[in-house]
């Protein structure tokens, strides 16, 4: 049997595919989880509604109820998530935040 051009470029191919397939494995096993709300911690979010304390916050591109410890945050300013519980969120100004540290 005689091998030809033709059954060289389907094997090379064939491997080819298959090294891709095992790197694209490796590649997504090692990537790191970001599902969850824990992920939102320390995240910044922008106020949609006033806060006082209760009110409605833009977060990772959804609007989340919020409920802010210590001032009244007024529309469009920005926070930061510090507690999730349930489908709420408790925030502080970003510039209190910044203050603690």
């Amino acid at each position: 049997m005689e091998i030809t051009p033709l059954i060289i470029t389907v094997i090379v191919c064939v491997v080819a595919f298959i090294a891709f397939v095992i790197y694209a494995v490796v590649k997504d096993q090692k990537r790191k989880l970001a599902t969850g709300t824990e992920e939102m911690i320390g995240k910044e979010a922008v106020a949609q509604t006033a806060l006082n304390p209760k009110g409605t916050v833009l977060a990772e591109g959804e609007l989340w109820t919020a409920i802010a410890k210590g001032n009244r945050i007024a529309p469009g300013e920005e926070v930061i998530i510090t507690k999730v519980e349930g489908l709420r969120l408790w925030v502080t100004q970003k510039s209190e935040e910044k203050e603690g540290e």
